[in-house]
């Protein structure tokens, strides 16, 4: 059976690997297939194009992992809406039905709860366009497979972090961080509990729920995380002051219904995952 990995970033180069390593046939589309591992299959493609190349018709499951080239309501629109909307219709032309098809979202759907807990049962309400963005293309998604036996799947990641993905430690170690004076409680996820998560949910034997959220077990005040990684570089805590209005909302997500089929995080917490990511550049902990 082939996994079709569409949109093949490092999060879905990560996917990609794992399907391999387990027997799987992987095809990763993407503009620059060139820098893709020789265990996945590139094939060059622009996911916002209508002209997507065939799919292979063995593929047992989709994720869909894209991302926009800017930081804009037309660039977010262009990759995720029409991405996904393109994907399905590739699908849909080529006559292939695959199990699953599993769409990245992110938890900026849900936007802002005032520091309370929320899960799937949540209703979103994005603040911002990136998160009206990618819930409708959650709902495009959902609602194209309504009632035709496939099991779609909606993952809202936290906010990702892990090898190459060190912007708080880069603050940190530059002075730049900044110590939010009212408590701000943050969500995110190593990239390789991203990864495994995906795996999961697309190998699991019972159908999966048609959402979930994507987080480490610990939604962790900002002001908490900065100071243990001024602790672990051996550096000043960083200072204190006013950094406006959260971009993802001030929201704690409970991975309950995730953990409750059967996954489990390599890296439960920030304290982990960043101690693993100073190992791997010579940073011990003391």
């Amino acid at each position: 059976m082939t996994i079709l990995l569409a949109g093949c970033g490092d999060l879905g180069t990560e996917t990609g690997l794992r399907f391999a390593a387990a027997g799987h046939r992987v095809v990763g589309w993407r503009r620059s297939p060139d820098k893709l591992p020789a265990e996945i299959e590139g094939v060059a493609t622009d996911l916002s194009t209508a002209e997507l190349p065939r799919v292979p018709a063995d593929t047992s499951a989709v994720v869909i992992a894209v991302a926009a080239d800017a930081s804009t309501e037309e660039a977010y629109r262009t990759a995720y809406v029409n991405g996904v909307a393109n994907v399905l219709d590739a699908l849909e032309r080529d006559h292939v039905a695959p199990e699953r098809v599993l769409f990245v979202s992110s938890t900026a759907v849900h936007g802002d709860a005032g520091g309370g807990w929320i899960d799937e049962n949540t209703t979103p309400e994005p603040t911002g366009f990136s998160g009206r963005v990618m819930l409708e293309a959650e709902e495009l998604l959902l609602k194209r497979f309504d009632g035709t036996g496939a099991s779609p799947v909606v993952l809202r990641l936290g906010g990702i972090y892990g090898p190459g993905r060190t912007r708080l430690i880069d603050q940190v170690r530059t002075g730049a961080a900044v110590i939010p004076d009212q408590p701000r409680f943050t969500n995110r996820i190593h990239r390789d509990d991203a990864a495994g998560a995906i795996v999961h949910l697309l190998n699991m034997p019972d159908a999966p729920s048609p959402v979930y959220l994507g987080v480490d077990n610990d939604p962790a005040e900002l002001g908490d995380v900065l100071r243990f990684l001024a602790a672990e570089l051996g550096l000043d805590v960083p200072p204190a002051g006013s950094l406006g209005d959260a971009r993802g909302g001030n929201k704690r997500c409970s991975n309950a219904l995730l953990r409750g089929t059967g996954f489990s995080c390599k890296y439960p917490s920030f304290r982990e995952g960043y101690r693993d990511i100073l190992a791997g550049v010579g940073v011990r902990h003391p």
